[in-house]
């Protein structure tokens, strides 16, 4: 099997150097290129085409949410996923670079062995954040004011597909919502998939923000009411 192909991007040279350093030591991993800042990491996406980016946040010149938006909008640079690195856990930083397109983010004290599996589990193509996560996630955004989208029209899903969801939204697995809707891990996999071309997301967190935004989850009746009292077979 191919290596898992790396970039590794922070202005703190201790940082950098020790995640390469822990990556490089990594069989079945390959660092193909380290920056300092945000423009650095969006032509070392484009030239060295790795599978990840570890991404820090906050950086001079070009900063990690817009390098993440430039390297996830850019065709050149398919196939690459952006984890971002951040000190301070769920801020505002964090919700900025998940909508710009990163699939997750890890706090600079990760534990190596954690660096490890991210990387490898992003390469895989599965997204980041665990269940905890995201639930943390929307108990966050229901903390804040509606945003305006929430008065354009909402992208309308077959009942399945907004009940599978909520419980996206709610941080279940997969192997959860199968459980909770009588189904298989196989079919929620597909309507997962589904779910993901309908509200157009690239990243699992991208659906539970598009939920939270049409009142699906949070404090809107629709986020009230869905699947309350019901168990509906598949």
């Amino acid at each position: 099997m191919r290596p898992v192909r790396v970039v590794v991007v922070d202005d703190q040279d201790l940082v950098r150097v020790g995640f390469v350093a822990l990556l490089s030591a990594t069989a079945g991993v390959e660092v193909v290129g380290e920056a300092r800042q945000g423009e650095e990491a969006v032509r070392l996406a484009r030239t060295s085409r790795p599978q990840v980016v570890l991404m820090d946040v906050r950086m001079p010149v070009l900063n990690g949410i817009e390098a993440t938006r430039r390297i996830t909008g850019d065709p050149e640079c398919a196939g690459c996923h952006v984890i971002m690195l951040t000190t301070f856990g769920l801020d505002d930083y964090v919700f900025g670079a998940l909508r710009a397109g990163a699939v997750g983010f890890l706090l600079k004290d990760t534990p190596p062995e954690d660096l490890i599996r991210a990387v490898r589990t992003v390469a895989a193509g599965d997204s980041l954040l665990s269940p905890s996560i995201t639930r943390r996630l929307i108990e966050a955004f229901a903390a804040t004011p509606p945003p305006p989208t929430l008065d354009q029209p909402a992208t309308v899903l077959p009942a399945r597909e907004a009940d599978v969801l909520v419980l996206v939204g709610r941080g279940l697995s997969n192997a959860e919502i199968a459980r909770s809707l009588h189904i298989g891990p196989a079919t929620v996999k597909t309507y997962i998939s589904r779910l993901f071309s309908n509200v157009g997301a690239t990243t699992r967190v991208h659906p539970v923000i598009h939920a939270y935004e049409t009142g699906l989850l949070g404090s809107g009746p629709a986020g009230r009411s869905r699947l309350s009292g019901r168990s509906e077979r598949g």
